[in-house]
């Protein structure tokens, strides 16, 4: 008798339906357990895998036209790791330069604690200068501040030993963050790397699981990425310009950092006024209060303009989604999803969205096809069939 190879199934012993049936639903359950246990492994660095897809989607267009300019071949490797450098450098040099700052600035700040907790703090000329309330600020200040007693009770919770602990919990985080980041990086390399592949591999994917639907979807998730990108990030860059040379202007000290803390912060709807009100008390704390509520008016009217002009035309314009929809994702994706959220918040309010319109709606419209450069989700080849 011929021996046969282990592993090899005789296909006539799974003949019938009923096993092919159950075959089916064995190799649903075996992939789903595979998909959790995956999941549950990879739970610590699902945070960087999902930025970088975010970053691959927001950057493509621009990657696609680089790679029609230089095709693939010698440029294999050189175009995705020029592409991630670049990223990289973007989020490096601004934190390398506050990092540097916070560091010059530190030990002033520790001289000037340790002179307060021995003399107290003097009420300060910029209070005389108030436009309202100069007195009740001034006698809170000498009662709470200028007595050396006050202010060694106030600067009790930065003792050396509390400090000491504190730094290490915010160096255990900033260390953790820095992994997050650089397994962030490394992804975004093989995204751009095999990019197409992966593309055509999710729209295989999705029209299998869910049909010429599921790619719509898709599509529609892609283009709220890049809207919220418009919408977010690039205004909030545009609003940290304007407010920085408006600071420069007003003799803010800092103009360049303040600069960068209102962009990052006017990425997200209704924050950008922090950072501005506190340029503004420093414009008012160097004596000239005329100039901090100048310098505050303008920055609420830049803030209004963006978030109410400009954002709706860039993200809903892009995600056919009405502005409330879209701040709407945006808050409750940032309260969810932390960061993360300002673009996940969007794109599940776009898919849903999508999904009520189809299932309201008398027909189903298509989407406008698109290439891969303009949305970054089209497939090099042609689609399989339903």
């Amino acid at each position: 008798m011929q021996s046969k190879p282990f592993g090899v199934v005789r296909e006539e012993h799974a003949a019938g339906p009923s096993a092919s049936r159950a075959q089916r639903i064995a190799l649903g359950v075996l992939g789903l357990v595979l998909a959790l246990l995956g999941l549950f492994t990879l739970h610590d660095f699902l945070p960087a895998l999902a930025w970088a897809v975010v970053f691959a989607i927001a950057v493509w267009p621009l990657y696609w036209r680089a790679q029609r300019r230089w095709p693939p071949g010698e440029h294999n490797l050189l175009l995705p790791l020029a592409f991630t450098v670049a990223i990289a450098l973007i989020f490096i040099v601004p934190l390398a330069l506050i990092a540097l700052k916070a560091a010059r600035e530190a030990q002033g700040v520790l001289v000037w604690m340790g002179h307060a907790r021995h003399a107290g703090v003097p009420v300060p000329h910029w209070i005389d200068v108030l436009p309202f309330g100069a007195d009740n600020a001034r006698g809170w200040w000498q009662h709470h501040l200028s007595d050396p007693g006050d202010a060694n009770a106030l600067f009790e919770n930065l003792r050396p030993g509390r400090s000491f602990a504190m730094t290490r919990q915010v160096g255990g985080q900033v260390a953790h963050r820095l992994t997050l980041f650089a397994f962030t990086i490394i992804t975004l390399f093989f995204l751009f790397r095999d990019g197409d592949a992966v593309t055509q591999q999710m729209l295989v994917g999705s029209r299998r699981a869910f049909g010429v639907r599921g790619e719509r979807i898709g599509r529609q998730i892609v283009a709220s990425v890049h809207g919220t990108v418009d919408g977010l990030v690039l205004v909030g860059i545009g609003e940290g310009v304007v407010m920085g040379f408006a600071y420069a202007i007003a003799g803010t000290p800092h103009p360049t950092l303040f600069g960068v803390l209102t962009a990052v912060a006017a990425m997200i709807p209704f924050c950008a006024a922090i950072a501005i009100g506190l340029a503004a008390l420093l414009a008012v704390a160097n004596g000239s209060a005329v100039t901090g509520i100048v310098l505050f008016g303008f920055g609420m009217l830049v803030v209004f303009v963006s978030d109410h002009f400009i954002r709706p035309v860039l993200i809903g314009g892009t995600t056919k989604l009405p502005f409330l929809w879209v701040l709407l994702g945006i808050l409750g994706g940032v309260e969810t999803w932390g960061l993360f959220g300002l673009f996940v918040g969007p794109a599940i309010m776009a898919a849903l969205i999508l999904l009520w319109r189809e299932w309201t709606g008398p027909h189903w419209t298509p989407m406008p096809e698109t290439d891969i450069g303009q949305a970054g989700f089209e497939p090099t080849t042609p689609s399989p069939p339903d």
